[in-house]
């Protein structure tokens, strides 16, 4: 059995995720979908709300299984016997990051692979990023991410009203 690892920070998750969970799944006998943790990054939504929201979405998927971690990813990867690690691309600045991602990750586990798999055509533009400034200027994030994941991108911006500084405005207010 090939025991493949998608791992992600999922804040939040998104159409794009969830399409290469779909298509990862066709090719490995198990997908491990982890939720990191501690990120060095803002998060928006915390370790639980994040676990819980992906597992969500993946649950029609059968060979899927959602869990946390932290640490190192091929760390984690070798303690659950992942051969294979899954990540997705999008557009050519993802391809730069990823391949050097992947040959730290082979220099640290030569054993374990890395198989990237190229977004759908219509899930391009789609990055939690995008998806997060979008909802806190008030926009539909409808064709972005499942409704589950909708009502709880709107009830954070409303708790966090107009003032929040967890989401920086790059591009979409100008």
């Amino acid at each position: 059995m090939v025991r493949a690892l998608f791992p992600g920070t999922f804040d939040p998750i998104h159409f794009g995720h969830i399409d290469i969970a779909e298509r990862a799944s066709k090719l490995f006998q198990e997908l491990v979908v982890a939720v990191y943790d501690r990120p060095l990054k803002n998060l928006l939504l915390s370790p639980e709300e994040r676990f819980y929201l992906t597992k969500s979405s993946l649950q029609h998927i059968p060979n899927v299984k959602v869990v946390g971690y932290s640490g190192l990813t091929v760390k984690f990867a070798q303690q659950i016997e992942a051969k294979v690690l899954v990540r997705g691309l999008r557009v050519f600045s993802d391809f730069e990051h990823e391949f050097r991602m992947a040959l730290t990750n082979h220099h640290l586990a030569p054993d374990i692979e890395m198989v990237a798999l190229i977004t759908s055509e219509k899930h391009t533009f789609l990055s939690s990023t995008t998806v997060r400034e979008v909802a806190s200027l008030g926009g539909d994030t409808s064709m972005m991410v499942p409704p589950h994941v909708r009502e709880v991108l709107v009830k954070r911006f409303f708790e966090l009203g107009e003032n929040q500084s967890v989401v920086p405005l790059t591009y979409l207010l100008d």
